[in-house]
């Protein structure tokens, strides 16, 4: 047998279905209690034999059974049938169906076979006495029969007689009773659906009848989760008249409980348990508490992929994090409700009708990390999903004014980061097509009043048209006045205004203006709790207001009260960093400007944020592109060291513009720090840091995913692996002898750079030019450069480009006049001062070495050339810089340190020469040298040294890798390219691929010793972060390469062989023979300062000048 269509009368939730078949007043056949499917279908499969002697008809009874276990009574009635043997029959061996009367209109019906056989002994064996002989269970099969009639009937009087006789089972099985559990549970449902009903009012003693059925059905028992059901049902309906958030969050915690208990495809999880969970679902409150997301996480869990309740359940969770976010700053509850709602999205594909809603979501939370943490990526993409969910509410739509305003202020945000007035101008009218979908009396009235004011107030901001100014003023006033008290966002309103009036009062400078703005800043941040991220925005729009009073009434408290509230907001912990940046940049502008204390304060401030910010980041170009977001700030490490310059703090000065520059090296070298140290003292510290630092180096990519949700995985993952390394890295600072481990270095240890010789540090700053001389022992010593400006040395650094680029095009014998100008200028106002520095004061001997290390517009600027090109009265010429020194270049005070620290670890000389004349088409053109100067240095280098050559087609981009993490030395002759754009793409030209820069970083070569780079533009950096010194030379010493030649702008290969040639005739002249001490790189800087006098005669000046020394 199997059943169809099986309704329950009074709807109650059945444990079960059975069929009972009467053959006469004495004995009856019970099927098993089978469970309900969810298409109100059973299949029993049971096979009978009866007797069709006894009685001429038979009876088939369809029955719910409210116990899966031992049954309390009969259960509820669903159909009965009186038929005769005879229409039994009539069917044959054939199954057919046997319908019964409608139930709430629709037909149960049976599906069986029947057929006579032989008689047999057993027949009558299976069948069971058919009277009820128990008050018990006639008083329930009749509260059963009287509680479906009082359903169809709503007449009070069955209710009360269904009542009644449930009542009077309960008396008859008291406590300890086995069928207590069921007497309860018929009496509390009785009353739940009066109560539904509003026929009884009582839902405490309902609740608790059920809540007792409960406690004695415990897990395990065959009726637990009927009675979780029954219990989470009216704690449902108590929640929909009462709106307790109690009764809701029991329901939820119940729901987690019960789900698992039932199967899919029943009727109890498809009819019942997803109705409530979906009840659940969408009435829970958003509770941000650990308790609150705990749960919803539970809930999540409860809905499997496939389910049709999981993007809701999804959508919630990310609400519920995106909150807390809101209130702690906690990017990671941030960084996974973007998870959450790209996982909902895309099971909402096009046509789902909740997909604008899981677009806009998705959209609202990008926006949000953007603001937090500035990747242009996620602006854009929100900008698309509110484009997506604009064209799926259409005009007239109900949820239209969303779709306008929303994209209106992503598109403000993207005109504050790319000023496309394009961008504001469409946000602005958005954002008034929204406010007339709104109009008084609307509940998102003031939501939108204040968007269009922020809309306007950021145009005002560039056009400085009053009428934009004056309206942002009215919108946020009549936005203030409509909002509630209690509204969390009351604060950006409060925040916001203040703003706009402390604009008004730079041009009006009425008193009433600031002194409101000044109140409302206050006001905002009284109403925020101590963590929340936008208290430091309030304190940065209050010290805005302080400073615009200080501004016009030069009052000393504003000033201070100012230089405060930017510290505050810059330290506030949940704010995201690109906005404490923002506002530490702007601290140490003002605070330099008005001579403030606190300014090498709030520089110091830049330079952790930055740290710490761009330490986030996952991959190596999205470091560089968080490193150039920021308006201003690649001037802040020579602006801080002129700062602590001109306050005579020279020790400063050298740690903030190490600490400022090169921090793309600095983050990428702290993952290979040695540990030999930290081995011996503590090897289980140093095996955890030894290993994080692994897993990080693997973590982070070049670019990372194309995949947004890929991505966004594996910059949680990288984060949660730098907050392990961060802990590892605190612990080891707590041991004795390590407390300023990986910490920005001090003078004393950036001093050792200077060990062989001084390092002449020269800044270009907006506010001053100078050098500070850093000497083998003792203070450093400034050297102000009064004859030149930033102005004057950005003019030079063109001046040079272009004398450059026309020497490239003249003849070997022609003056190269221009330069020999511009060499002189940088004598006299540049190196002369430095000079008589190092003579007169550090009594440095000539022909000793100096280290070169300069910033911003001076790394454009070829310093070792500077020449005086005089002659003096008794005919001889004046001697200019190399003649004086050996010159070599450090792109930072901790390269050279790491570099000499290095040259511990020396092992048998390999020298490799690698070239690549013929690249290929598209590559460059041919360079016929190559050969020739590969074949020349081979013969060159010692006969001591293991010597391979890489050429031709060998030299491919995996050949050349090999080449470099095998030897010790090598040559490299070929196409170099700096990528002025993307510094990490700068490469050498290989036969297939270009060996790039970013392959050379990802290698670690500690054994690695010289390389001499015979390629162009190898030692320049990108314009638009010229202190990060990102190039070929400079990864190959981050490598692990001590001593580099590299060049400054492009090569002639032709001439540059006798460059080369006298180089290595310099650099092996002691090794003859094999006689001699062991290849030494440190010799280069010598050897290439005698190579470069040597050729004078062969080579032209632009030629000569374009080699570098860089490192030990």
């Amino acid at each position: 047998m199997s059943g169809k269509n099986l309704q329950v009368p009074s709807w109650r939730m059945p444990a079960g279905i059975y069929v009972s078949i009467i053959v006469d007043s004495r004995g009856c056949w019970k099927s098993a209690i089978s469970v309900l499917s969810s298409d109100q279908s059973v299949v029993w499969g049971n096979t009978v034999i009866l007797s069709s002697h006894t009685s001429p008809a038979l009876s088939v009874e369809i029955r719910a059974s409210y116990e899966a276990g031992r049954m309390l009574g009969s259960g509820e009635v669903i159909g009965k049938l009186q038929m005769s043997w005879d229409e039994l029959l009539d069917h044959g061996d054939e199954p057919f169906d046997l319908s019964f009367p409608p139930v709430h209109d629709v037909c149960p019906y049976l599906t069986l076979r029947a057929a006579a056989v032989h008689a047999c002994d057993d027949q009558d064996s299976s069948l069971s006495d058919c009277l009820v002989d128990s008050d018990i269970a006639r008083d329930t099969d009749a509260g059963h029969a009287l509680l479906a009639e009082y359903i169809s009937s709503e007449a009070v009087s069955h209710l009360n007689d269904a009542m009644q006789h449930f009542q009077s089972v309960l008396d008859q099985c008291p406590v300890g009773h086995h069928d207590h559990a069921a007497a309860l549970t018929n009496l509390a449902y009785a009353r739940l659906e009066g109560y539904i009903q509003n026929h009884l009012q009582d839902i405490n003693t309902t609740t608790s009848l059920f809540r007792e059925a409960l406690a004695l059905r415990l897990q395990g028992h065959p009726d637990h989760a009927p009675s979780l059901y029954n219990l989470i049902i009216v704690l449902i309906w108590r929640h929909s008249k009462e709106s307790n958030a109690v009764y809701i969050h029991e329901s939820a915690q119940l729901c987690c409980k019960l789900l698992p208990l039932c199967p899919e495809g029943t009727y109890l999880r498809s009819i019942g348990v997803d109705s409530a969970v979906d009840y659940v679902i969408n009435n829970l409150p958003i509770d941000a508490s650990n308790e609150g997301i705990h749960l919803r996480r539970n809930i999540l869990e409860l809905c499997p992929v496939g389910y049709q309740l999981r993007p809701r359940a999804l959508r919630l969770l990310a609400q519920a994090l995106r909150t807390r976010f809101n209130q702690c700053g906690n990017i990671d509850d941030l960084d996974e409700a973007i998870q959450l709602r790209r996982e909902a999205v895309f099971l909402c594909p096009e046509g789902h009708s909740d997909r604008s809603i899981f677009l806009n979501s998705l959209a609202l939370s990008l926006v949000n990390r953007f603001r937090n943490q500035g990747k242009p990526n996620d602006l854009d993409e929100a900008i698309t999903l509110y484009e997506e969910s604009l064209h799926l509410w259409p005009a007239g739509h109900e949820f239209r004014d969303f779709a306008l305003d929303n994209l209106g202020g992503a598109l403000v945000t993207r005109f504050k980061k790319r000023g496309d007035i394009d961008d504001i101008t469409r946000a602005i009218s958005l954002h008034r097509k929204a406010l007339t979908l709104c109009p008084p009396g609307h509940p998102r009235r003031d939501t939108i009043l204040s968007n269009l004011a922020l809309a306007l107030i950021t145009r005002y901001d560039k056009s400085y048209v009053s009428e934009d100014l004056n309206e942002a003023i009215d919108r946020y006033r009549e936005s203030h006045l409509l909002m509630r008290l209690d509204d969390p966002e009351r604060h950006i309103t409060l925040y916001s205004l203040s703003r706009a009036l402390c604009s008004r009062f730079t041009h009006t400078r009425k008193n009433e203006d600031v002194q409101e703005a000044i109140q409302l800043c206050q006001e905002a941040l009284a109403s925020l709790p101590s963590l929340h991220p936008d208290r430091s925005k309030s304190y940065a729009w209050l010290q805005r207001a302080y400073l615009s009073r200080y501004r016009i009434q030069h009052n000393s408290t504003d000033l201070s009260s100012a230089m405060e509230h930017f510290r505050l907001s810059s330290i506030h912990p949940t704010e995201g960093f690109p906005q404490r940046i923002r506002v530490a940049i702007d601290w140490a502008r003002q605070a330099d400007i008005y001579q403030h204390e606190s300014a090498l304060e709030a520089y110091q401030m830049c330079f952790e944020l930055f740290d710490s910010h761009v330490m986030s980041r996952s991959s190596i170009f999205s470091r560089r592109e968080a490193a150039t977001a920021f308006h201003g700030a690649q001037s802040l490490p020579v602006d801080a060291a002129s700062c602590a310059t001109r306050r005579d703090n020279l020790r400063q000065a050298v740690e903030l513009l190490e600490q400022g520059r090169g921090q793309q090296w600095s983050l990428a070298s702290r993952l290979r720090t040695p540990l030999e140290d930290l081995w011996s003292a503590n090897p289980q510290l140093a095996q955890r840091l030894s290993e994080l630092s692994k897993h990080l180096s693997h973590a982070q990519g070049s670019t990372g995913s194309t995949d947004p949700a890929t991505a966004d995985r594996a910059a949680t993952t990288y984060r949660r692996l730098i907050g392990q390394w961060k802990a590892a890295v605190a612990e080891i600072r707590n041991l004795r002898a390590f407390s300023r481990f990986l910490l920005p270095p001090s003078y004393e240890d950036l001093q050792a750079a200077a060990r062989q010789g001084p390092v002449i540090i020269l800044i270009a700053s907006q506010y001053s030019c100078s050098a500070i001389i850093v000497p083998t022992s003792g203070d450093p010593h400034n050297v102000p450069l009064p004859a030149v400006s930033l102005i004057e040395l950005n003019n030079l650094k063109d001046r040079f480009s272009r004398a450059i680029r026309h020497a490239s095009i003249m003849g070997p014998k022609v003056p190269r006049n221009d330069l020999i100008v511009l060499l002189r200028t940088v004598w006299n106002e540049v190196m002369l001062p430095i000079v008589n520095v190092l003579e007169n004061v550090l009594k440095l001997n000539h022909r000793s070495r100096i280290w070169l290390c300069p910033t911003a517009a001076f790394t454009s600027i070829p310093l070792h050339a500077a020449h005086p090109f005089q002659t003096n009265a008794d005919g001889s010429k004046e001697p200019c810089l190399e003649d004086l020194y050996i010159c070599s270049y450090a792109p930072t005070l901790s390269a050279l340190v790491r570099s000499r620290q290095m040259m511990k670890k020396r092992v048998t000389p390999s020298f490799a020469t690698i070239g690549q004349g013929q690249p290929g088409a598209g590559k460059g053109k041919a360079l016929l040298a190559v050969d020739s100067e590969l074949e020349l240095v081979h013969k060159l280098v010692p006969a001591t040294a293991n010597r391979i050559t890489i050429s031709g087609d060998t030299a491919t981009r995996a050949g050349a890798l090999q080449a470099l993490e095998e030897n010790t030395w090598v040559h490299l002759a070929c196409h170099g390219k700096q990528d002025p754009t993307q510094p990490y793409d700068s490469h050498f030209v290989m036969r297939d691929e270009h060996l790039t820069l970013l392959d050379i970083m990802e290698k670690d070569i500690p054994h690695a010793e010289f390389a001499f780079l015979s390629a162009c533009h190898t030692a320049v950096g990108d314009e638009e972060t010229p202190d990060e010194v990102i190039h070929l030379a400079a990864g190959l010493q981050f490598s692990g390469f001590k001593s580099v030649i590299g060049t400054l702008w492009e090569v002639n290969d032709a001439v540059a062989k006798h460059v080369v040639e006298a180089f290595y005739k310099y650099m092996f002249m002691d090794l003859k023979d094999g006689k001699g001490v062991v290849m030494d790189c440190s010799r280069a800087a010598w050897a290439l300062n005698c190579a470069t006098h040597a050729v004078k005669t062969k080579v032209p000046l632009e030629q000569r000048m374009v080699f570098i020394h860089i490192g030990v």
